[in-house]
């Protein structure tokens, strides 16, 4: 059984980074504190931490350790709370890892339906790379991840993977960048700047693929893991940059960026990874149930968007 004594102790050492100021919060001598801290981790079979000069650091394990620590002792001050107040029942989180590589506002989009819920969950969204995240996926640190590729064949992660939707590719401009292009679409992208997605995306390999069938070899500018900051470039007019092709993709671009052009033979994908093989938490639930009904993978209307050169 987890003595949450020392737990408590040892999450007041990380916190500081020093056993003698530890020791003056916790009103201990620092040889009780080290001790008390040093029966903890044989507990554990593990050390907790490093010294570094005169500071001490966490080790992966610490690093671990701390962050179920802050989770517990978060749950323990709701459940004071509720109690105290009868501020009624405390939500459950529902935490969502975010791969980096999906777009912000197709991830608002997947993910609202878990706030709609007759009874809600408390929304805890995480972004960061897939492999990190799948990595707390298989710990239960986290419900779902929401991501553009399947989970990664390689993985020793036992997790499934349910597609939620898919679209075609589009390439978007700013207009000072726009006005230069006049050839059809997609010969306009040749010897133009074009912005990439990073190495991690899935989208990048089919988008390079089909610019080679193509045969046009546009001036690759950029590469970004993160989509967000991908399409910042992009509005700022530092090149042209592929987006999903939905109208949540539309409401998000800044007046006056112009849809070039677009492929179906390109699709971005959009999967909820989760340890279950048949959904089964009400949030993901709802998520993949929404999916189906949304307007995920409906290219925007021409209303929607400006129009550039024309094929």
């Amino acid at each position: 059984m987890l003595n949450f004594k020392h737990l408590y102790y040892f999450r007041t050492v990380a916190k500081t980074g020093a056993v003698n100021r530890a020791a003056e919060k916790l009103h201990l001598t620092p040889q009780t504190l080290s001790g008390q801290i040093s029966a903890f981790e044989a507990r554990l079979g593990t050390p907790l931490f490093r010294r570094s000069g005169r500071r001490l650091e966490l080790t992966d394990a610490g690093r671990m350790a701390l962050t179920y620590a802050d989770e517990i002792f978060q749950v323990g001050a709701e459940l004071e709370d509720a109690l105290l107040h009868r501020t009624g029942a405390v939500r459950p989180p529902f935490r969502v890892g975010v791969a980096d590589a999906v777009p912000k506002g197709i991830a608002h989009q997947l993910i609202a339906p878990a706030l709609a819920l007759p009874e809600p969950a408390r929304l805890v969204c995480t972004e960061n790379r897939l492999e990190r995240l799948v990595a707390d996926l298989a710990i239960h640190r986290l419900d779902m991840v929401l991501a553009d590729r399947p989970l990664p064949p390689n993985t020793d992660v036992r997790g499934y993977s349910h597609l939620l939707g898919e679209c075609g590719v589009g390439f978007f401009a700013a207009p000072a960048l726009a006005a230069t292009l006049q050839a059809p679409f997609p010969q306009c992208l040749d010897a133009t700047p074009l912005l990439l997605p990073g190495e991690e995306s899935a989208l990048r390999a089919p988008l390079l693929r089909w610019l080679e069938r193509q045969e046009i070899a546009p001036v690759i500018v950029g590469e970004f893991d993160d989509s967000a900051l991908l399409q910042a470039f992009g509005n700022a007019g530092a090149g042209v940059f592929p987006l999903p092709l939905t109208r949540e993709t539309a409401a998000a671009l800044p007046p006056g960026i112009t849809l070039l052009g677009e492929t179906q033979e390109v699709r971005e994908r959009f999967f909820a990874i989760s340890v279950e093989r048949r959904l089964r938490h009400p949030a993901v639930v709802a998520i993949s149930e929404a999916a189906r009904l949304t307007l995920l993978g409906r290219a925007p209307t021409q209303a929607s968007l400006s129009r550039g050169p024309s094929s």
